[in-house]
């Protein structure tokens, strides 16, 4: 089971408006209130008691959450967002740089990659330190919601 959730939200606090889009999830689903919910050793938010898993991504003016039965992380950045293009060489694995520089939108390419690596970090729990550049995503593996750029991992980096 997986489910993925979207919220418009003005003002200044996304984490706020992932939560109480994981609420509404939570309860639409289940038909209880959220648990509450704690970091796991390496800071990975998790529901008190397990057995659902989630994560939320936020960038200007949207807010994304999917709720899962399984470990997953979740990244969206709005389609217009501009990577600098010299973190590529810095970020990319040797193939991911391949498909980048192949790529027709080298921009967009840079985008996906992005948003699978931090999705990838957010599922597993370790977070993005240094230059991830261990991965090896392939292009086409994000989907466009509301404007925005968006990758759904299972922890095993399998892009949904």
């Amino acid at each position: 089971m997986m489910i993925l959730g979207h919220a418009a939200y003005v003002g200044p606090s996304g984490h706020r408006a992932g939560r109480r889009l994981l609420r509404q999830m939570f309860l639409a689903r289940t038909g209880r209130p959220m648990p509450p919910i704690r970091m796991g050793a390496r800071g990975k938010p998790r529901f008190v008691g397990g057995g659902m898993h989630f994560s939320i991504s936020h960038t200007k003016g949207h807010v994304f959450c999917v709720l899962s039965s399984y470990p997953v992380g979740l990244d969206a950045e709005l389609s217009t967002r501009q990577i600098p293009p010299r973190l590529a060489e810095k970020i990319l694995s040797p193939g991911e740089f391949s498909q980048y520089t192949q790529a027709e939108n080298p921009q967009e390419a840079l985008r996906q990659f992005w948003v699978l690596k931090e999705a990838g970090a957010k599922a597993t729990g370790r977070g993005l330190t240094g230059y991830p550049r261990d991965t090896d995503f392939t292009l086409g593996n994000t989907i466009k919601s509301h404007g925005c750029t968006v990758a759904i991992i299972r922890r095993r980096h399998h892009a949904v």
